[in-house]
């Protein structure tokens, strides 16, 4: 069995991992351990079950069966396969943006909502994209106008998605011409639902352009409108301080973690965590008061709204369990685990609640969430964790001393202030820097984490270069709490590991190497920074022109496929550290490589290991600057110990 300094790179993961060890505790890298070897076939995408006449899978050695029962070949079948992630992974973030137009349209239209409306720079900003028209309305009206749109670009059946036409021009012709210009977010993901049906698409290019188009109705679409709605209603975030890791945890307090992905919750816990009576309730059951931390992208949320400190990110949340000290874990939707049932109930007190009527498993406390009562029940679930610390065994509890200060809550818009100054806000200095030299360019370093690598360990080393290479690394997700291990997210940190040019801008404006842009969903904020680069002028006239990158090296979920795909689709090349499973279609993997190249002007590559394939990266940076014919770099890469 691997050691714990071979599963994850963060010193408390590895402290949690053999508490794990010593109490027969479970985590998901025993689970993987347990499943070798994983089925080759589903790993090379060549087996399929959508029908009963299957399954059916291609010998990838060519000795046995090379057609399914119905005749569908290797690159049928795995595009197909294919094409159902990135439908799921655009699922996930549009069912996401969903609920937060519900949330806002209770806002507008309810006046007792707990909600209200945080932004209006930003409400008038939207609307102005969705076409609401503002003139002699107030707040309200166009705020519950905003909603009901979004609302329909989700439904829409015809036309073109409103938000997807913030795109450079270049890149709207681009997408129109090949036929991928999204109509509306679930009518591409229902298409690729029934295109693999059987008996429907058989023609590995034509299912994935319509994989293409659920791509970018995600990242231009659902998650757009979510990163944009949420900001609304909930404040548009700027930088704050905070702080990550699990020694958040605190042994002398309730200690509630919020886990999952949308904030319409967490941010009413937040509030209700707040109040005098809970506090009171909280020291009267013996604890010193209320600790709220989050997990995953809930944490990315409330931390750069809120500064609410971000215990843990994806593989961590077990540990967190594991530390005794967790009273209660909340969780919504996406990325919580169903093996936290066993653990919470067989070895600790914690009150594990979920909260969503799309996610539930046996075994947890449900309390259904719903937006019209918002804050009534985020005190009910504080309640939960107050309870359950009167169980909790002392003797049992363990929170490793390790907790790393950070700045989050950038965000397009915010970059543009920080740059140019509240009065003349501008991009100009971003792009000067490039065209300059001080800056080889940007990169988004995004995705999840997986427990086939180590934890954390590829964003980091991956982002470590990169900075080092003067190139500006804008990250989300999980990618960013483990680059905020890492201490990467202090303007120190430019001192410490950034080349020359890049730690002048950082000086002179006062941020950190690496800026901190929330969750998963809020990958629109990469696109939108990069569409401003474009718009500003001097890097060429599409986002396919820009000295960027991107990558997900430690891609785990649906999600990632479909943000990885929808960069594709935008011009970006993007770096993932493993394949998709399409090494058993040959022709479909080429056309993957290449042909989709010449579609959409952005690239894929794959490569495992983080140094090499940021080395990817600056190359591709290096050629599109060379393309627009920019100077050379002001300086030589500093060196930097790896590890």
């Amino acid at each position: 069995m691997a050691e714990p300094k071979d599963k994850a790179a963060n010193a408390a993961s590895q402290e949690m991992l053999e508490v794990a060890a010593s109490g027969g505790m479970e985590t998901a890298w025993d689970r993987l351990e347990a499943m070798q070897p994983q089925c080759g076939f589903g790993e090379l995408g060549i087996c399929c079950r959508n029908c009963s006449m299957g399954p059916c899978r291609i010998d990838p050695f060519g000795d046995g069966p090379q057609r399914g029962v119905c005749g569908a070949d290797a690159n049928t079948i795995a595009a197909r396969n294919l094409i159902r992630m990135i439908a799921g992974g655009a699922a996930a973030h549009s069912d996401h943006g969903r609920d937060v137009a519900n949330a806002l349209l209770d806002a507008a239209s309810n006046p007792d909502s707990d909600y209200e409306i945080k932004d209006e720079i930003k409400l008038h900003e939207v609307a102005k994209y969705l076409q609401v028209e503002t003139e002699g309305k107030d707040k309200l009206q166009i705020a519950r106008e905003v909603a009901e749109t979004a609302l329909g670009q989700f439904g829409q059946q015809e036309g073109e998605l409103l938000s997807a036409l913030q795109a450079p021009e270049a890149r709207i012709e681009r997408w129109r011409e090949a036929g991928i210009m999204p109509r509306g977010v679930d009518r591409e993901i229902v298409e690729i639902m029934h295109r693999t049906h059987i008996g429907v698409d058989a023609d590995y290019e034509n299912l994935m352009k319509q994989g293409l188009r659920a791509a970018l109705s995600d990242g231009w679409g659902g998650s757009m409108l979510a990163t944009d709605l949420q900001d609304i209603l909930f404040g548009g975030p700027t930088p704050i301080r905070g702080k990550t890791n699990l020694g958040v945890l605190e042994a002398d307090k309730v200690n509630i973690v919020v886990h999952g992905h949308e904030p319409a919750l967490s941010e009413m816990i937040v509030e209700a965590v707040r109040e005098d009576e809970l506090i009171e309730e909280a020291k009267a059951a013996g604890a010193k008061g209320i600790n709220l931390v989050g997990m995953c992208c809930t944490a990315n949320e409330i931390l750069m709204r809120q500064g609410i400190p971000a215990a843990g990110s994806f593989l961590q949340q077990e540990l967190g369990v594991m530390t005794g000290a967790v009273d209660a874990m909340i969780v919504d939707v996406q990325c919580w685990m169903p093996a936290l049932v066993e653990l919470c109930d067989t070895f600790f007190h914690t009150e594990l609640t979920t909260t969503s009527p799309k996610g539930k498993v046996r075994g947890a406390h449900h309390i259904e969430f719903h937006e019209d009562r918002a804050l009534e029940i985020a005190r009910e679930l504080v309640h939960t964790g107050i309870e359950a610390y009167k169980q909790r065994d002392a003797s049992k509890v363990h929170i490793p001393d390790d907790q790393t200060d950070l700045i989050a809550g950038f965000t397009a818009e915010y970059v543009f202030e920080m740059l140019g100054g509240r009065f003349h806000p501008s991009y100009r200095p971003l792009n000067d820097g490039v065209i300059a030299g001080r800056l080889r360019g940007v990169a988004g370093v995004v995705g999840c984490e997986n427990p086939k690598v180590r934890e954390g360990y590829n964003h980091v080393e991956m982002i470590k270069e990169l900075i080092r290479n003067d190139v500006l690394v804008l990250t989300t997700g999980c990618s960013a709490l483990a680059a905020a291990r890492d201490g990467m997210m202090t303007p120190e940190a430019a001192f410490k590991v950034a080349g020359k040019g890049l730690q002048e801008i950082c000086e002179a404006v006062g941020t950190p190497p690496v800026l901190h842009l929330g969750s998963c969903v809020d990958n629109s904020r990469i696109l939108m920074a990069a569409t401003q680069m474009v718009k500003e002028g001097g890097l060429g006239e599409d986002l396919s022109d820009l000295p960027a990158a991107g990558a997900a090296p430690e891609w785990m979920s649906e999600k990632a496929v479909s943000i990885g795909w929808y960069f594709v689709a935008s011009g970006v090349f993007t770096v993932f550290d493993r394949t998709m499973p399409t090494l058993g279609a040959p022709d479909l993997h080429q056309y993957i490589l290449e042909d989709v190249g010449e579609i959409v002007g952005g690239k894929w590559a794959f490569e495992s290991d983080p140094v090499a394939a940021a080395h990817l990266m600056i190359d591709h940076i290096n050629e599109r600057r060379e393309a627009l014919k920019l100077g050379p770099m002001m300086y030589e890469p500093v060196e930097v110990a790896a590890g």
